[in-house]
């Protein structure tokens, strides 16, 4: 398998979205067909990067991202044609897609990329925020093995051994991993280290550069977010942005029903710790420096954001949401996640008895990243697709 299989084309999301009947859901009166212009409304908001690393949650910080740059109108820097940066390609600058008529800078950049500095401060203003999510390894990696089982070439091979042998492709991979695992196969980025992949860093094997490389990133990124302590991520990005709880309120999205996780005893937490060495090391400095700004932030103020932070998201959750963890099969088109071939993506239902104002709150809270994304594409190059969610309201 070719790192082709990580892509999937603009012209499919779009195809994808004709056949979803979004037409349908507008004739409801679900969506407005009001579009909004570039550069009417002053962005109270620095410029964003957000490296968005895989299977650490990074979805649904990319969702507070597209609902706040669609109500500031900001502009996105998107990929060309696809709706990752040539992933797993190291970020050019040369990836992004023009910029939108009518508009003089890019100002947020969230979608999935292997992270290059220079190239990316190329596209992006000097006085752009850099953030991004981190989660332990050992979570990470089991969930980033069975989402990608078959389209990373390392874990596809592990899976077919997996069958003659009567064991699950995980343990299987995890039992001789230098078998399945060719480095020099540009599919097999995330078969190793996957965040420290996704942070441009050697995820082969340590090196001298190691230690500046990390430097450079601490210097470089004004917040590592942690999965683990995702609240209290929210709150300090909410500081370093400038946000309200209404910003950062959020639903998990891209989540995975209960059978498609593997429970890991720890025999192989010990055996994913030791493949993915890089990525803990990755992780315990980074949840260092986390502290050390929780620390300068103030705990007890901190704690006590978490906890107006979680009621808030709570109540808008009760607004919102009539089911939780539903099946694909059960969704309307509109909220059904991409679904891959070896993992189940469950998403929400939309409480019906809403206002369209905060219909239209709701909606996008919950929107997957395809659909969220061709609709921000769409309506960022003023094609007619923006009337598939119209303008964003605020929750009230």
């Amino acid at each position: 398998l070719s790192k082709s299989t990580f892509k999937l084309s603009l012209e499919q999301i779009l195809f994808k979205e004709l056949e979803l009947g979004l037409f349908v859901l507008f004739l409801k009166g679900f969506l407005s067909t009001r579009c909004t212009s570039h550069g009417l409304r002053r962005r109270a908001h620095p410029p964003v990067v957000f490296l968005k690393t895989h299977r650490t949650g990074s979805s649904t910080v990319q969702n507070i991202l597209f609902r706040l740059g669609e109500r500031e109108s900001a502009t996105f820097a998107f990929p060309s044609r696809t709706y990752q940066f040539n992933y797993p390609d190291r970020f050019r600058a040369t990836f992004v897609d023009e910029l939108p008529e009518g508009s003089s800078q890019f100002d947020l950049l969230c979608s999935h990329m292997r992270l290059d500095l220079r190239e990316v401060r190329k596209v992006m203003p000097q006085n752009a925020v850099f953030i991004t999510l981190l989660r332990d390894p050992i979570k990470t990696f089991e969930s980033v093995f069975g989402y990608y089982t078959s389209t990373v070439p390392a874990f596809f091979t592990a899976r077919r051994a997996a069958a003659n042998e009567g064991k699950s492709a995980l343990s299987v991979f995890l039992d001789s991993p230098e078998i399945f695992w060719d480095p020099q196969e540009p599919g097999n980025g995330l078969a190793k280290n996957p965040m420290s992949f996704d942070m441009g860093l050697n995820n082969q094997k340590w090196n001298g550069s190691w230690p500046e490389d990390l430097a450079q990133l601490e210097e470089a990124f004004h917040l590592v977010m942690i999965a683990e302590h995702f609240d209290e991520s929210l709150v300090l990005l909410g500081a370093l942005l400038g946000l309200k709880h209404e910003d950062l309120a959020y639903l998990r999205l891209n989540v995975r029903a209960g059978n498609s996780v593997t429970e890991l005893d720890e025999n192989m937490q010990a055996k994913v710790r030791s493949w993915n060495v890089l990525d803990t090391l990755l992780y315990d400095f980074f949840v260092q420096v986390f502290w050390e700004k929780a620390a300068q932030f103030g705990i007890e103020r901190l704690k006590a954001e978490v906890e107006q932070l979680k009621a808030f998201t709570e109540d808008v959750r009760r607004k919102c949401v009539s089911r939780t963890e539903v099946p694909p099969k059960e969704l309307e088109d509109l909220l059904r996640p991409w679904q891959t071939e070896t993992a189940t993506i469950v998403g929400y239902e939309v409480q019906g008895n809403l206002s369209l104002q905060d219909q239209g709150f709701c909606i996008r809270m919950m929107l997957p990243e395809l659909q969220y994304h061709s609709h921000l594409y769409f309506k960022g190059h003023q094609f007619h697709s923006c009337l598939f969610l119209g303008k964003q309201q605020t929750y009230s």
